[in-house]
């Protein structure tokens, strides 16, 4: 499958509301999501509902990525939550580093049967074990180790699937592979405790679009709400935050 860029009009809703999600509630994602979507990349775990013939209800959690056949029409994979991710295939030493969530590099066999090397990682938000293949985060690898000229020993150390700190323009960073990142790769400022911790701060608590609102629990979750079942919770924040907005428009000198 190719990375393409999907337009709006190419989303195949239809499919996606079959799902529960509708192109109200996809429209009113953030603009990060939507942009990593358009790209290609796996969207936010998000909350689905589908009805079987029985006509029995099902919820569960999950991501999706837009991709485009042979024949040029664009489908939807979806990569549902699991309860845990199976590891049984994995050496103990490789099962114990990615259930602290590192990466590891180890065999894949991919959708045609080939098995190929390739970085691997636990999903935190599905517990699946993503992969891409070795020679494209090595191709990254290499890109930082001469940005940041990194020795051998600092390069193993990245590859074998640990953080590594240094330090550049007297300012402290930790680099690591993170194949949740769009370039397999993530730099935070600080230690490695830093870089272990570091939860991304593009989701809000509320998080208000044109229709409704994609809420964030204390446990990550996220559940939309639509204008019409607002608590008054929501419309206080929803007003208090279009007061900070005006508060920060500069008026201009005449």
């Amino acid at each position: 499958m190719n990375r393409n860029r999907f337009s709006d009009a190419e989303i195949p809703y239809k499919i996606l509301h079959k799902f529960g999600l509708t192109q109200e509630m996809i429209g009113d994602l953030p603009t990060h999501a939507l942009s990593q979507i358009a790209e290609g990349y796996r969207s936010p775990v998000l909350p689905i509902k589908f009805t079987d013939e029985q006509g029995n209800i099902y919820r569960s959690r999950t991501r999706f990525s837009l991709y485009r056949t042979e024949d040029n029409r664009v489908d939807v994979l979806f990569y549902p939550q699991l309860q845990q991710a199976c590891l049984d295939k994995f050496s103990e030493e490789n099962r114990n580093k990615l259930q602290c969530d590192k990466a590891v590099i180890d065999t894949m066999t991919t959708a045609d049967g080939k098995d190929i090397q390739a970085f691997l990682q636990i999903d935190k938000g599905t517990q699946q074990v993503i992969y891409i293949p070795t020679p494209v985060i090595g191709r990254n690898l290499q890109v930082i180790a001469y940005e940041f000229h990194l020795s051998n020993a600092e390069l193993n150390c990245l590859r074998n699937g640990n953080p590594l700190t240094i330090l550049a323009d007297d300012d402290t960073i930790t680099v690591g592979v993170d194949l949740n990142e769009p370039t397999g790769i993530r730099i935070c400022a600080g230690d490695e405790r830093k870089w272990s911790a570091e939860v991304k701060k593009d989701w809000e608590k509320y998080n208000y679009g044109c229709f409704g609102c994609w809420t964030m629990d204390e446990e990550g979750n996220l559940d939309y709400t639509p204008e019409e079942a607002y608590t008054d919770e929501m419309w206080e924040e929803m007003r208090r935050k279009g007061e900070s907005r005006k508060s920060q428009v500069t008026t201009p000198k005449l």
